[in-house]
């Protein structure tokens, strides 16, 4: 990677890279005990056998974080992708509907739909994927006549390359190589991402120990029984039932 272009990739890092730990903080504060155990599953803790309010707390508490992160650095890597591919190519967003980034390389004019990983998907979120592709390429045709256009699903890791006829699915390397033309750019994009990670982490690890421990207190108040043991009948009622 030429230097300049590593240079202004290591400024963007810094001076973004906050917005996803606040994001983080943010989803961890909004949190409610409430609302959070009435989305989960309570057959599947008490089929693991789960009686601790401590550790069904934090099972909790970790299943939503995990997949919060995993959609909020994924946007965070979303806005990344578009800035390189401004800085080599002049990509820009895209205001067609379900298309992240367009950007002209070789004379062909690509669009790209942004996912964080390969796995990102049910069937019918495909399917609308296939259909946005289908009327973004069918506007750029009708008003830039000539113009080739390939339509791409990238995703930010991964090892995926398959054709699907009128798009394809590309992962990893591969991705990171078409918006910027550098072999190694998934390699080299690495190191800046640790800007000031040790520290975020610790202020957030400092946040969640408070959260986990509030949660705990207020899952002993209202789902446990006098004796300590949870109460799964209340819990149930809570996630399931229809009759107050």
């Amino acid at each position: 990677m030429p230097d300049k272009l590593l240079a202004q990739i290591s400024q963007y890092v810094s001076e973004n890279i906050g917005k996803f730990h606040a994001a983080r903080l943010e989803s961890l504060n909004k949190l409610n005990l409430k609302k959070v155990l009435s989305r989960k599953n309570p057959y599947l803790f008490k089929a693991k056998y789960q009686e601790s309010a401590a550790d069904i707390v934090k099972t909790l508490l970790d299943a939503h974080l995990s997949s919060s992160e995993e959609t909020i650095f994924g946007d965070w890597l979303e806005g990344l992708a578009i800035f390189i591919s401004s800085i080599v190519y002049g990509g820009q967003k895209s205001s067609a509907t379900g298309i992240d980034l367009e950007f002209e390389k070789d004379s062909v004019r690509y669009l790209v739909s942004i996912k964080s990983g390969p796995n990102w998907g049910n069937s019918s979120q495909v399917k609308k994927l296939e259909n946005d592709f289908k009327q973004a390429m069918k506007i750029l045709h009708t008003s830039r006549n000539k113009v080739k256009v390939e339509a791409i699903n990238g995703c930010c890791y991964g090892r995926v390359f398959s054709d699907k006829g009128f798009y394809k699915k590309i992962c990893g390397q591969k991705f990171w190589e078409l918006i910027s033309g550098r072999e190694n750019l998934y390699i080299e994009i690495i190191k800046p991402l640790a800007t000031d990670a040790k520290k975020k982490t610790e202020e957030f690890g400092e946040e969640y120990s408070a959260k986990l421990n509030l949660f705990i207190k207020d899952f002993i108040h209202d789902y446990c029984l006098e004796d300590g043991s949870v109460n799964w009948e209340k819990i149930v009622k809570l996630n399931s039932g229809t009759r107050k």
